[in-house]
């Protein structure tokens, strides 16, 4: 599956995951679980519109190998910060949030290699 799929895959689970904590998680959770559950939300899609944005630049042969790369952390930074808030803010097991920092870093890294790829 290419990144600019995966990243639609992503899309459509953050606005079916943000509709799901709007509507069905709002009585069930704190204001501030809620709250890391939206955050989980938001950052799920803007790195999805970035792995599109990955996707549609590899298939123009923009990029190469840093824009692969980029795209394998962006990937993986949804996974592991939004699944790590998605999970804490669900389930209150507080160990769940030493996961969202890598999370965040590989965002970070992969912003760097997007960077580098455009460069």
């Amino acid at each position: 599956m290419g990144f600019a799929v995966t990243g639609a895959v992503f899309a459509f689970l953050s606005v079916a995951l943000g509709a799901f904590g709007a509507h069905a998680l709002k009585d069930r959770l704190s204001p501030d679980m809620l709250s890391v559950f939206h955050t989980g939300d938001q950052y799920q899609m803007y790195h999805a519109l970035a792995l599109i944005a990955v996707g549609i630049l590899l298939r123009m042969g923009i990029g190469g190998r840093a824009m692969h790369i980029s795209g394998w952390l962006f990937a993986v930074g949804v996974v592991l910060f939004s699944g790590s808030l998605y999970a804490l803010s669900t389930t209150g097991v507080k160990a769940l949030g030493a996961i969202t920092p890598l999370g965040g870093l590989c965002f970070l890294a992969g912003w760097v290699f997007f960077v580098i790829a455009l460069a």
